[in-house]
Order: C-alpha cells, then structure tokens, then sequence
C-alpha cells in the first residue's frame, strides 16, 4: 500500500490512512500488538504498540520494549507537542515516541529524563525511508530490545496505570508479602533492574505513594485583570496536584473570597453564623506571634485527598492601608511559610486582581507564578503592568535576598471550543504572547466547559437551609476532558517546578 499526506485531511484520517493502514503494518505490528486510545492515569495516548502480544496491557520493567505513537492535525505545528511527548515516554519509561501530523514524521529516544530526536522525514518521503524507520521501531527490532540498564530502578516504576488494570487487593495477616531471600542468595545479575522488574499489577499504598523530596514549592496565581479563571485554575489545580501525592496547602488573598467559597469552606448561609471573620488570611498578616498557618488552615473536602486552605474574608478590604504601614507587613507571609516547609509540598495562592499589597505580598512569598489569561485585548494589554509588577517584586526580592520569580508563563484560560476559533483564533492568540509581550505561554489550555461550571454549583441540604457545597472537576467528573486539562497542567507545572 502507497501513503500519500494529502489525503489526510484531518487528525482521524493521520489516525486510519497513515498510522493505522500504513505504519504499522509496515512496522510489523498486528492488531494483536497495538492499542488504540490507552489510558494510563492522566495520560491519554492515540496509539500504544508493542514488541510482542501483551495481554492484560501492563508497563513495568519486565514489559516487552513499547512505541508511543501520537497522531495530530495536519495543520498542527508538531514543535508544540514536544513537551508532552516527553512527558509520556519519562512518565511511562518507555523508550522511543513517534509524532506526526501527515506532513512529517519524528521519532524521539528517551535517555534518562529527557529525550532526543534521531529521525525525521517528511511525509512525502515516508515510503523511501520505511527501512529506517523500521529499524528504530519496527517489531522485530524491539522484541528483542532490553530496558536499559544504566536507568535506575525508579525509572520502570510506574503509578499511572488506570484504576482497571491494577489488581486492589492488599497485603494483609492472612495474605502476607512472600519472605524474600537473604542477601547472600542474590546473585549480583538478579539485583540489576533489568532483571528486578517492579510489578505494577500488584501495589499497595506505600509504593503508590512515592516519597518525596522535602523542598516546598510556592505558587502565586496571578493577573491584574479579573475573570480571567484564575480562582478555577487554583482550586482544580489544587485539586490534580493533590491526586499526584502531594501535599497541598492553597491561601487565598483576595478579599472577594472566591477561592474560599469555591473550596466549600463557607457554610453558613447568613454572616451572623460567619465562623471565618475571626481567623483567615487577615489574622495570619496582622500577628507576628500568633496565628499561625497550621493553626488557621482548615481541611477541604473539595477533592480527594483533602487540601488545607487558608480562608479569606471581605474584612481584607478595610484593612489594607494598616498593612502596608506595618514594617514586618511584606515579610510576615514568608516567615510563617518557613515554619511550614516541612509538612507541604506545594503551595497555592490565589491573588486579588490588582496592583494592590495583597498581590504584592503573594508574589514576594512565591517561587514561581502562573498568570491565566483568557487572551483578549484586555487581559493581553494588562500583561504590560504585569511585567513592571513582577520588575518591582523582584526588586524587594533581591533586597532580601530571595531569589527573583520564575514566571511559568501565561496559562490560556477560559477558552472557547468553537472549532473554528481553536483552528484559527487561538494558534494565533497564542504566538503573539511571546512576541508581543515577551513571556513564556504554557503547553496547558483550560478552555471554558459546562462541567466546570456544574461542579462549582454542587449544593448540600442542611436542615432548611442550602449549603454550597462545590466540588473539584477531577472528582466531579473523572473521565472529562476538562478534568484531564487540569491532569496535564498539573504535569507541566510539576515538571517545571522539579517536582515531577
């Protein structure tokens, strides 16, 4: 069979015409050795092949050599998914990922935790150059391929298998782990990775739950121009970030509130019942010696695992101008993040959309920061003030010798699904940030859905009363698209903040 691009004139038909009746026949794989559409956790992926026939669908370190193939648009520049393409194949540990949108077609290896490019051809040109392709991930090359040896054990370990492919059954008194043998009766070869694969069919919590290293990230979600998503990323993000083990601590610092109200922490329905108005964000600023965050934080079960939160309160308003005379007022933040350090992970503050001492205070406190945006003429002129606020940040950062903010970049937000605006609108919107405005744009896009809306709007009756009682779109819905935009930008942000 022949395989000409043009006839591709859409993702799908990359899928049918050139992976699924071209490439992988010609690769050597049959129906028996590939899948289509696999879940692993949060990671989606088009196209999953495999040396030999894997039944049930298992990664680990004794699994035959795998290819991710990722099939996009014909009109989608394939630079743009590089990132993720790594994310997959470090993820996963698997070793060599093909991306193609029809046009071209590349291969990367992966080496450790990055990856490499080592072919590329257009799609042109992909009948004269089969036997190269071949020979990099054809089957019957990577059926006889090993893991890597030098790759540390952790590298084959994998906790992102879908809920369906692990076995939940735990190790308890009368089902003990088998004894393992003495140290003396282990060969050197049988203590290489290689030969002591991790079998993720079977896991318990502890190996679920990988520890940590104990370094505690803070980040400011910030933009100077309102309803721009910012309280829906914090709490979602929150949200995806706890999934993936970590322990979670969000602050907020807009005297609206709406990330207290979206993390159900307000439960009375009338402000004499106001069980916030006397220990929130306000008392934390206002007492040297008292106060504390581990004393004001309290638990949310807006998603599972539970986040602290340290609630807000309109009272914020009124008090400002004290504040800001206060001498300790810019640092009081940092201080009592220091005495925390040790039981988060990551830290999440949500900002007042404003110049004002608050934003200020949470962008001096924070490593890092994310400004969502929904890219319109407004929200992108509002980047210029952003810019110059982050330059006097830094500036008191360097004062006080804590390192400038590392801007993650400007996360699109509140996006239209209309095809026509995502084919054409959006790539747009997208190259002008950089260009225009100098500042990194994130891979993640959290466009505007019905199930971030709905489970923002969950209720709980309470005698007579109708409590708001909110839940996290990852919980509310698992399966949904919007839930998966937060699964992968709590990917990206961990890889960029070293926690992945």
């Amino acid at each position: 069979m022949t395989f000409n691009p043009n006839n591709c004139r859409n993702e799908s038909e990359v899928e049918s015409k050139l992976i699924v009746s071209y490439l992988l026949p010609k690769l050597g794989y049959t129906p028996d050795t590939w899948h289509q559409e696999v879940t692993f956790g949060n990671i989606r992926l088009d196209f999953l092949s495999f040396g030999t026939q894997v039944i049930p669908l298992v990664l680990d370190a004794d699994s035959p050599m795998s290819v991710i193939i990722e099939a996009k648009h014909p009109k989608e520049n394939l630079d743009r998914h590089v990132r993720r393409l790594k994310r997959y194949l470090t993820s996963l540990s698997i070793r060599y990922g093909l991306i193609t949108n029809a046009k071209e077609i590349r291969i990367y290896q992966r080496a450790a935790s990055e990856i490499q490019l080592v072919f590329k051809c257009a799609g042109q040109d992909v009948e004269t150059r089969i036997d190269e392709i071949r020979g990099l991930i054809g089957r019957d090359n990577l059926k006889y391929i090993k893991i890597l040896p030098n790759l540390p054990l952790k590298e084959h370990q994998n906790n992102l298998v879908t809920p369906e492919l692990i076995s939940t059954v735990p190790l308890e008194k009368n089902n003990p782990a088998p004894a393992e043998p003495e140290p003396s009766q282990i060969s050197e070869r049988e203590k290489t990775p290689e030969n002591n694969p991790v079998n993720i069919q079977v896991k318990s919590d502890a190996i679920l739950t990988q520890k940590k290293q104990n370094t505690m990230k803070i980040i400011a979600v910030y933009h100077n121009k309102g309803g721009v998503g910012k309280t829906t990323t914090v709490v979602n993000l929150a949200a995806a970030l706890s999934k993936k083990g970590n322990r979670v601590l969000v602050i907020d610092l807009d005297s609206q509130a709406n990330t207290t109200f979206a993390t159900g922490l307000v439960k009375f329905e009338d402000e004499e019942q106001d069980d916030l108005k006397d220990n929130n964000i306000l008392q934390v600023l206002q007492s040297e010696d008292f106060f504390s965050i581990e004393e004001v934080a309290r638990k949310s079960n807006f998603c599972h695992p539970e986040i602290d939160v340290i609630p807000s309160h309109i009272d914020l308003m009124q008090y400002e101008t004290e504040l800001n005379q206060l001498d300790y007022s810019r640092m009081i933040l940092i201080q009592k993040l220091a005495e925390v350090q040790d039981k988060y992970d990551i830290v999440l503050i949500d900002t007042p959309p404003s110049l004002n001492f608050y934003a200020r205070v949470a962008l001096i406190a924070a490593d890092y920061l994310i400004i969502p945006s929904d890219l319109k003429p407004f929200a992108n002129q509002g980047l210029i003030n952003v810019k110059e606020f982050i330059k006097k940040v830094n500036g008191f950062k360097k004062q006080i010798s804590k390192k400038p903010l590392e801007v993650l970049g400007v996360l699109p937000c509140k996006i239209s699904t209309n095809a026509k605006f995502v084919q054409y609108s959006l790539p747009k919107r997208r190259e002008a940030i950089p260009k225009r405005y100098g500042i990194e744009i994130m891979d993640s896009v959290i466009y505007e859905r019905d199930d971030l809306a709905k489970c923002a709007e969950q209720i709980q009756i309470v005698g007579n009363m109708e409590i708001a009682d909110p839940i996290s779109v990852l919980d509310f819905k698992p399966d949904s698209i919007a839930s998966q935009e937060f699964e992968m930008l709590a990917l990206e942000v961990l890889e960029k903040i070293g926690k992945n």
